[in-house]
């Protein structure tokens, strides 16, 4: 069976019954040349992309207003990617920071300089600019691979820049025995490491609060560090060909949750081998084990991840996401119209709500209505205020970027990012965040008075 043709080559694509994630476009062949010329434009230079920036500007005119629209996004996409690798630049030729925590240093002995992107090896001396806008055009596929080894979108950040700056100073040690993708993923991934023994996190189970009705079920696990990841940042399937490191279940808030019970390397094991699709001598060599060591630690992984997961995970079809939007709506406007009865027909009887990092969480319908019930009354005198909501996607998952317009006030400000799973026609469960992330989904931290 197979879904289409390749606009590149013209050969049938693979099918996908029974196999979840993102249809592709192009077939593997065509994806990965395109990769390799994305790799090699003039752009992912720093002058290229200056040149670039000016190319742009020199080319924008304000009429049509569409055209001029356009043309403004893509000046403002690539003067973003410069101002990353002018502060990756500034970054590198500071002061270094502080050592990691491990022994060993994560590269070898200093050696030739031997940056390779693909295909053969190139020795090559960059200075600090070209040095930056090379790891630059790896980015976004490194904080995918940081934020589910932390789970944290802030700490991921920081993650990658850690990585660059350990990357610079080690440049003399690399080989090139491996790609430069493969050997700021072993240093990415020794970054998580060293986070993790320094910061030594692991999820709690949330307790009951005096006075207040949680539902009758065991309390869910408590991962105060969780947050979301907005869809828009993550890496397209031109700049990250292997689709199964941006796969929808990979990045689900449940799964995020539920890797953060494993212990740092056995997390880094099934990251690197169940995800990113890495064999198990490559795993071996990224995080300087032996192939037994790596299967052993996969073995004991894998039963742990799948007691921390939902029974009843959903498939993802187009039917399915033309569903779960329809459901989002009906959520947004029942929440705006302060119809709590609505609210209440979405919801599934065994629903879980959680806020981390705060300590409420409720289990049930029950009692979830009764908690809104409170600050959605206009006659209560908890009454919270009028609601409106941008939607958003995070982490694969429709969300809701919600705003309030507390009595007596005229303008609406960024209150909460729910984050919704959906199953069949009910929600099953809503994760709410704290609207400091706003900005990462392009939502606004506030929004003007009702016309």
């Amino acid at each position: 069976m197979v879904d289409g043709v390749c606009p590149g080559c013209g050969k049938p694509l693979a099918g996908r019954t029974g196999r979840k994630g993102r249809s592709s476009v192009y077939c593997s062949a065509c994806r990965q040349r395109a990769y390799r010329e994305r790799r090699a434009a003039p752009s992912d230079t720093a002058q290229g992309l200056i040149e670039e920036v000016g190319r742009q500007v020199r080319e924008l005119v304000p009429a049509p207003p569409a055209v001029f629209y356009s043309g403004v996004s893509e000046l403002a996409t690539s003067v973003g990617r410069l101002r990353r690798i002018a502060r990756t630049a500034r970054d590198t030729a500071g002061p270094g920071t502080a050592d990691p925590v491990t022994e060993e240093p994560v590269m070898g002995e200093p050696g030739a300089v031997d940056f390779v992107t693909t295909g053969p090896v190139t020795e090559v001396a960059l200075d600090e600019s070209d040095f930056a806008a090379l790891v630059e055009s790896y980015r976004r596929e490194l904080r995918v691979h940081c934020y589910r080894m932390s789970g944290s979108y802030d700490d991921a950040e920081d993650l990658v820049q850690e990585t660059f700056l350990r990357a610079w100073r080690a440049r003399d040690g690399f080989a090139g025995r491996a790609s430069v993708r493969t050997w700021l993923y072993r240093i990415a991934t020794n970054a998580c490491l060293d986070f993790q023994r320094r910061t030594a996190r692991r999820p709690q189970r949330y307790e009951p609060l005096p006075g207040m009705n949680h539902g009758g079920a065991e309390p869910p696990a408590r991962v105060t560090w969780l947050q979301p990841y907005p869809d828009d940042d993550l890496p397209s399937t031109e700049e990250q060909p292997d689709a199964l490191a941006v796969s929808r279940e990979t990045l689900e808030l449940v799964f995020l949750a539920a890797i953060q019970h494993l212990p740092p390397r056995q997390r880094a094991v099934l990251v690197l081998r169940d995800v990113l699709g890495l064999a198990a001598a490559e795993t071996a060599a990224v995080l300087d084990m032996t192939v037994a060591s790596v299967n052993s630690a996969l073995q004991r992984a894998r039963p742990t991840l799948r007691d921390h997961l939902p029974r009843r995970r959903a498939e993802w079809t187009a039917e399915a996401d033309v569903r779960e939007r329809e459901i989002l709506a009906r959520y947004m406007a029942a929440a705006e119209r302060l119809d709590l009865t609505e609210v209440a027909t979405l919801l599934s009887e065994d629903i879980t709500l959680t806020m981390p990092p705060n300590p409420f969480w409720f289990v049930g319908r029950e009692a979830l209505v009764e908690f809104l019930s409170v600050s959605l009354d206009p006659a209560s005198p908890m009454f919270l205020g009028h609601w409106r909501h941008l939607p958003a996607r995070a982490n694969g998952q429709l969300a809701a970027g919600g705003y309030v317009r507390r009595p007596g006030t005229t303008v609406y400000r960024a209150q909460v990012l729910d984050v919704l799973r959906v199953e069949g026609d009910r929600i099953v469960e809503i994760t709410s965040f704290e609207p400091h992330l706003f900005p990462a989904f392009g939502l606004p931290l506030r929004l003007p008075a009702d016309r």
